[in-house]
């Protein structure tokens, strides 16, 4: 590998992956939830909702209050995205539909996921069918996802369905009360795109160049976990993705990065707002630690008296940094702030305004909090919250930013 020629500092690292994300600068209105799709190049899926769910959290984070109905109307209308295996499941963009081959051809040669059927062809045939006669269903409608038993305990048509799905004969066009609604792949993607001749090579350099524009900069392992690639895989495209080596200070690994994202430095505003734990600025734990200086772990599938957080901790991020964190919940119109974290005094007011715009967002307009961990800082939040600290509550989130400093 060629040796780096560039050398950046930890905050110009820091600073190109905020930019990369969205997170730095004017936001992009006018490209809207799908240039936010465009640009992430994943957004995932999850099925905890709080403020909301996490897929309408990450544009909310970069485009401010766009409406809910906006958000879902973007993804899932027009034919702009389809639901697929990526870093997890993940809305991408229609574009990616000829990338993702390799994976679909890696299922089809495994022969299954996690069921076996004794007559798949037949239970396939099935479910072509219907969807060729009626047109995008759900599993309920294509006749009922589960046996009745445990959470795997899947239906011979929901085995066929999601095996059609994983090998790209049926495709996921939509969401709809949380449903994954089915259509046949020939139908729902565009013809130029609706084809598997990209060999693996070529699919996985074209993904692990979209994930290094998307992350700015990044190692090995960063690259491979953006779309949850091999090691190896990563390797062998890397020379022909048009990725640079850079040498980044204190990360003492290797590193490449989107030459457009280090060409000038970044500036512009920062964001201030609230995350979910799988927004891709910091879905990966390593990373974000190594970058932030920051340990995120999700709790909500840790038992209550062990959670340290709270179940769903919303990190804080202000003048580039994350300041804090916020298990969120509402009740009625109050947005109530479970437990709340702050890395000192300077995350006091940044904490309060997060608040007060998400509280906007889903419709709130009350905050409390329950719990924060320093009583002298819950009590300036208080006030911040309530206007007397002599600020107004709900200012304009963001703090200015240039190549030198935050």
């Amino acid at each position: 590998m060629t040796t780096a020629e560039i050398s950046l500092s930890a905050d110009e690292a820091r600073r190109v992956a905020l930019s990369a994300q969205g997170l730095l600068g004017a936001p992009d209105r006018r490209a809207g939830v799908r240039g936010v799709l465009r640009r992430l190049g994943a957004v995932q899926l999850d099925t905890i909702s709080v403020l909301a769910r996490s897929h309408e959290l990450i544009p909310y984070a970069r485009l401010g209050a766009v409406g809910r109905t906006v958000v879902e109307s973007a993804y899932w209308t027009g034919g702009h995205s389809f639901e697929y295996w990526s870093h997890a499941a993940c809305i991408l963009p229609v574009e990616e539909w000829p990338h993702f081959a390799f994976r679909r051809r890696e299922r089809r040669a495994r022969g299954h996921r996690w069921h076996i059927l004794e007559d798949r062809d037949r239970a396939c045939a099935a479910v072509r069918d219907r969807l060729k006669a009626d047109g995008p269903l759900t599993t309920t409608e294509l006749g009922g996802g589960k046996n009745g038993g445990e959470w795997f305990d899947w239906s011979e048509t929901k085995i066929a369905v999601e095996w059609l799905l994983d090998t790209g004969e049926v495709v996921c066009t939509e969401r709809r009360g949380w449903k994954r609604v089915y259509d046949l792949a020939e139908r729902a993607i565009p013809d130029e795109l609706l084809h598997d001749d990209i060999d693996d090579h070529e699919c996985i350099r074209r993904l692990v160049a979209q994930a290094g524009a998307a992350m700015g900069v990044a190692t090995r392992a960063d690259l491979a976990d953006y779309h949850r690639l091999k090691g190896e895989q990563v390797e062998a495209v890397l020379p022909e993705t048009g990725l640079v080596p850079v040498e980044v200070e204190g990360w003492g690994k290797p590193a490449w990065a989107d030459p457009a994202a280090v060409e000038t430095a970044p500036r512009g505003r920062h964001r201030t707002t609230l995350l979910s734990p799988f927004d891709s600025l910091i879905w990966d734990r390593p990373r974000t630690q190594r970058i932030f200086g920051f340990t995120h772990r999700l709790e909500a599938y840790v038992p209550r008296p062990k959670r340290i957080h709270g179940y769903f901790a919303m990190p804080l991020l202000s003048g580039g940094r994350l300041l804090g964190r916020v298990d969120p919940g509402r009740e009625g119109t109050t947005l109530v702030a479970r437990q709340v974290s702050m890395a000192g005094r300077k995350a006091v007011a940044p904490m309060a305004r997060a608040l007060w715009e998400a509280a906007s967002w889903v419709g709130c307009d009350e905050v409390r909090v329950e719990r924060c961990d320093d009583a002298k800082l819950a009590e300036a939040l208080g006030r911040a919250l309530t206007g007397d600290s002599g600020e107004e509550p709900g200012a304009e989130a963001g703090v200015a930013a240039s190549a030198g400093a935050d």
